[in-house]
């Protein structure tokens, strides 16, 4: 099984930018595909953005579709979230994940979770 560890949050202003990396052991990322989630306190965990390897097939949750940018490279093991005009409601924990399901939106679909990292966007 894959091993996952997520890292690069932080506190940031509204408008900012932040990139967060999901870095892989265990097993080669090829062949997965890696998803996003956040959690903000209170609310149940959602959908940010997956990719498929480091292939070009990706797929966004609506709020976030053209301010994050989801990519990979096998080479690294490593799949990256960049996440651009940040806003309030962005902040939550966010959690990577690997599944054998394409580009599915579903967490329970994703077998292997890192620990999270905490994205915190000030207004």
């Amino acid at each position: 099984q894959v091993q996952l560890v997520e890292s690069g949050g932080g506190l940031v202003q509204a408008g900012g930018s932040l990139r967060l990396s999901c870095a892989a052991s265990g097993r080669t990322l090829g062949g997965y595909t890696v998803g996003w989630f956040r959690q903000a306190l209170g609310k149940e965990r959602e959908f940010v953005a997956a990719i498929l390897g480091n292939s070009v097939n990706t797929r966004y949750a609506a709020s976030v579709k053209g301010r994050f940018t989801i990519s990979g490279d096998i080479t690294k093991n490593t799949v990256w979230l960049q996440m651009s005009s940040l806003k309030p409601e962005d902040t939550a924990l966010y959690f990577c994940a690997a599944s054998w399901r394409m580009l599915s939106r579903i967490s329970d679909e994703y077998t292997s979770w890192g620990q999270g990292t905490q994205v915190t966007v000030s207004s």
